[in-house]
């Protein structure tokens, strides 16, 4: 058997300090195809550790059956650091609280860190090119001396992910349907992706414009590519960030449904010797994340929705009132906030308190949106 529990211990940036992080591998080490999975990056959100709680079994049964024909790396709670950031009863875990820095934000640019070192290494051999393209980034890894714990944390798993033909990162939004951020080029190969999780939507930017952990290694080949047009260099990773419902969705029965479906996305990959379930129901083809409009409040207030996720709304149709807490008329007035695009209520926020430039909902639409058309696309 190849399943195995690792353990690694990082360092803390105050005396007396460290944080242990807890991770699996399975399959052949030399296995043809590797693949790196991920959740709770953000480490308030638990639908998708949830998820892997219950592939782990499933992969470990596969492994002692030979059944195993790529290389999991599996990292069932990626941040252990945003873990222990609690404050007043609540948890921080999306935010590093000593730098502010949003856990998925900031994610190195690869290629120009590593183009000097593929300098006239590249040729005609797609194969060679891409492994020459992941020697250098893990040689550039292996050069950095990190100055804090999460630094540690990041190279750690950033070497993991260069190494690997698939980087799944699960995530989940605040109260929404299940969906899938990728890059475009990635669709539709990542088809089956989204009709084995059942996904409401497949959003697909090249540079959604924080540095997110999904979008290092395609932009890592498609800057290669772009820099070397003469030599072929395919996009080796199929990345894409999974958004498993809701914060509060971690369910057994949603656990066990999702991790069923990785496993039969696997299977049907040839990642593991198993015959996969019925075809899934299609999915919903990709959008550009430039057409789902994040709607916005313009005033503090109290949210009272008029939508469900899931429905369908017309520009200008309602989506929630806003019940006034100041003013002439606070805890009496209330007023429509209205669509700005055609769509499906995507996610909606939980919290029904919100500031003034609030987002409250997401509405995935098929028309590209002038205010979002090289815009910052996430919320932060």
């Amino acid at each position: 058997m190849t399943f195995e529990l690792h353990r690694t211990t990082l360092s803390g940036d105050i005396p007396g300090t460290s944080t242990e992080l807890f991770w699996y591998t399975a399959g052949p080490a030399d296995a043809p195809r590797a693949v790196h999975l991920q959740a709770a990056l953000h480490a308030d959100e638990q639908p998708g550790t949830m998820a892997l709680h219950h592939l782990l079994p499933m992969l470990r049964d596969a492994d002692a059956d030979s059944a195993l024909r790529a290389r999991f790396t599996i990292f069932p709670s990626v941040n252990p650091l945003g873990l222990a950031n609690r404050s007043l009863r609540h948890h921080i875990g999306r935010y590093d609280t000593e730098t502010g820095v949003n856990y998925n934000r900031r994610w190195p640019d690869l290629y120009p860190l590593v183009a000097h070192a593929l300098a006239g290494r590249l040729s005609d051999d797609p194969t060679a090119n891409i492994a020459a393209i992941r020697s250098a980034v893990i040689a550039w890894i292996d050069e950095q001396v990190p100055s804090s714990a999460a630094q540690q944390l990041r190279l750690q798993v950033l070497r993991s992910a260069a190494a690997a033909d698939l980087v799944l990162d699960l995530h989940c939004d605040d109260d929404s349907l299940k969906h899938i951020f990728t890059s475009p080029e990635l669709m539709p190969g990542l088809q089956d992706l989204a009709d084995w999780m059942g996904v409401a939507a497949t959003l697909t930017a090249e540079d959604s414009g924080g540095g997110s952990f999904d979008e290092v290694f395609p932009s890592l080949y498609r800057k290669a590519a772009a820099a070397n047009p003469d030599h072929p260099v395919p996009v080796a990773a199929e990345a894409a960030t999974l958004e498993y419902r809701g914060r509060a969705d971690s369910f057994d029965h949603f656990g066990r449904q999702d991790a069923l479906a990785l496993f039969n996305f696997f299977a049907g990959r040839g990642l593991i010797d198993a015959a996969p379930a019925a075809a899934p129901v299609p999915a919903p083809g990709p959008t550009p994340f430039e057409a789902t409009e994040v709607l916005r409040v313009d005033a503090p207030g109290l949210l009272a929705y008029r939508v469900e996720l899931g429905d369908h709304v017309e520009a200008g149709q309602p989506v929630a009132d806003l019940i006034a807490m100041d003013g002439p008329e606070a805890f009496m007035a209330r007023r429509p906030i209205l669509a700005g695009t055609s769509g499906i209520v995507l996610s909606r926020v939980s919290a029904k308190y919100v500031r003034r430039g609030a987002g409250i909902a997401k509405i995935v639409g098929s028309t590209i949106l002038p205010t979002r058309a090289g815009a910052y696309l996430l919320e932060d």
